[in-house]
């Protein structure tokens, strides 16, 4: 199975060179564009204070972030980088939240994840839909996903939003509906195996006694052969 980490991120702001940090990271783990049940996700205290721009869009306020443990520690980064393994990682324009994971794994003498791991959800919605809005609501709208879990922004209901747009971005739900050629085979092993048993409460037959013994005359004397008929009491 094709191994894929769905991730999200909120920051204090646009951009890390100028000092804004991650405060959210959400990973959630599929398996041929499904989810597999496994997620990652932590606050992160960002050590500065939180612009009200930023509050405003995902609800994070410095004081709910103060104490949340820092990204170096092995609880986030360590934790975040087992996590997400060799696989490849799927964002929803993916150039921001690798700069922001970069530039923190840079902070602390991390080798950053090579671009060539990302997949750009939105780059494959614009290459879809060009010259259409595609923004994470955008294509959860045109996709009928549901917002309804969804009261500001937030990396794990947004990484759970993502997946869903993946998954209809890559070809639709149908996928969900497609056996493997493993599965098709224990399928095809498990009917050859099947043995019907004999019915615990046979039927009562629906034919009078009359007309039995007409069927039978018949059999005797226009077939000639009752060799069929009397294996099934006929």
């Amino acid at each position: 199975m094709a191994r894929e980490i769905v991730l999200d991120t909120e920051t204090t702001g646009f951009e890390p060179h100028l000092g804004h940090r991650l405060v959210e990271l959400a990973c959630l783990e599929i398996e041929d564009f499904i989810p597999t049940g496994r997620s990652f996700h932590i606050y992160i205290d960002p050590c500065r204070d939180m612009p009200v721009e930023a509050e405003r869009v995902h609800g994070l306020s410095e004081a709910f972030l103060r104490g949340k443990p820092k990204f170096e520690a092995p609880e986030v980064v360590d934790a975040f980088l087992e996590f997400v393994g060799d696989a490849p990682i799927v964002a929803h324009n993916a150039g921001f939240d690798r700069a922001f994971v970069n530039w923190e794994l840079s902070c602390i003498h991390r080798p950053g994840i090579p671009e060539d791991r990302w997949i750009d959800t939105l780059a494959l919605a614009k290459h879809r839909f060009p010259g259409m809005h595609n923004s994470l609501d955008a294509l959860c709208k045109r996709f009928k996903i549901s917002l309804s879990e969804r009261e500001k922004h937030g990396a794990l209901i947004d990484a759970k939003l993502l997946a869903a747009v993946y998954l209809e971005l890559k070809g639709g739900r149908e996928r969900r509906l497609e056996l493997t050629s493993a599965e098709m085979v224990t399928a095809v092993a498990a009917a050859k195996q099947n043995v019907y048993a004999a019915r615990p409460r046979p039927l009562a037959p629906r034919s009078t006694e009359a007309e039995r013994e007409l069927h039978a005359a018949f059999i005797r004397g226009v077939v000639k052969n009752d060799e069929l008929w009397s294996k099934h009491g006929l």
